[in-house]
């Protein structure tokens, strides 16, 4: 089994999202919490640095759609940008219209290229999560958890639509409790830990979808998801169940089509290969809710771990995080 290897420190800041570059460069988000400097940072010698640079960076409540307010994933595509998805909802509160957007950034020249602003949705009724681009068909695909769907945005003009909403494959099993540490993930009003559609994959013209609570992994061809004459059953037909997975938050493929899903109760990484085999990358007790992943050129898979089952809010307001939070990276399979 390969090592777990640290690759930089944060303190108290929770990491979430997470890109590695073609050359390396290594960007990781920190939403909005109580301990907060940076939404996007970027690490150099260890050390965050605000990305693309300090005015984004400005939390501004009066200013929501030229700030950042609570940045959520991240993605770099084939022709070396970076998108920043920012879902607008502070501390996992209610959503600010305003300030939802998704940022292409040229990591060349470190410049915001375009804004999506999602003006075409009810923006207070989302809480975008994830999102993956499909540079051929000029689409992004992002998960909204709060409205159990799929997002499908064209690049080109700017609208979206919703696809797959409360379906079996986008909703969560409301009597799945997570159960990580050797305890149930509940906070003090009694609440379980709940998230529909989260964590996002694309492959071979493949999205790779699922709810956290529950344990299988489904995919859909993006030839149907960007065919807008589907109508919705139509499309729900077309959705495929893989294979049961168990737990998992984050995902991604690398480009031999194998998909790696984060594993929380067993403190792991696990991943499907391309003829379906169920296989264990990692086993380390350091991966306490391994969060998003990327893949560098260095032929590793790095991945955040936000601990957020041991925050207060599920600890009858008790902080059991191990500080400090940690950005990890683990050799992928030959």
């Amino acid at each position: 089994m390969p090592a777990l290897v640290e690759v930089a420190q944060f303190g108290k800041f929770q990491p979430i999202g997470l890109a590695v570059s073609k050359a390396g460069r290594i960007f990781v988000t920190f939403p909005k919490r109580e301990q907060y400097e940076f939404g996007l940072a970027e690490i150099k010698d260890g050390k965050r640095v605000p990305y693309p640079d300090t005015v984004w960076n400005k939390y501004d409540t009066l200013n929501t759609a030229e700030h950042f307010t609570n940045v959520q994933a991240l993605w770099t595509d084939k022709e070396n940008k970076l998108w920043v998805l920012d879902p607008a909802n502070p501390s996992g509160g209610p959503t600010i219209p305003e300030g939802v957007k998704l940022l292409k950034i040229d990591i060349d020249s470190n410049r915001v290229e375009r804004i999506y602003r999602f003006e075409d949705l009810r923006r207070e009724q989302t809480a975008l999560n994830d999102v993956r681009i499909d540079n051929e068909r000029q689409l992004a695909y992002l998960s909204d958890p709060k409205q159990a769907c799929i997002v499908v945005l064209n690049l080109k003009t700017g609208k979206s639509r919703l696809v797959l909403k409360n379906e079996p494959s986008t909703k969560a099993d409301t009597t799945f409790v997570l159960n990580i540490d050797g305890k149930d993930v509940i906070n003090q009003e009694g609440k379980a830990f709940s998230s529909n559609v989260n964590g996002l994959a694309f492959y071979n013209d493949y999205l790779f979808f699922r709810p956290i609570n529950q344990t299988k992994l489904y995919r859909i061809s993006a030839s149907y998801l960007a065919d807008s004459t589907l109508s919705g059953s139509q499309l729900t037909q077309r959705v495929e169940h893989i294979d049961d997975v168990g737990v998992s938050h984050g995902m991604i493929a690398d480009e031999k089509g194998n998909i790696y899903l984060s594993d929380s109760p067993d403190n792991a990484i696990r991943y499907v290969t391309r003829n379906g085999t169920l296989k264990v990358l990692i086993e380390d007790k350091r991966l306490t809710w391994p969060d998003s992943f990327a893949i560098g050129p260095d032929n590793y898979l790095y991945v955040t771990c936000s601990q957020i089952n041991r925050t207060p809010a599920y600890n009858n307001g008790e902080d059991r995080v191990e500080y400090p939070f940690r950005l990890f990276k683990v050799k992928l399979p030959e």
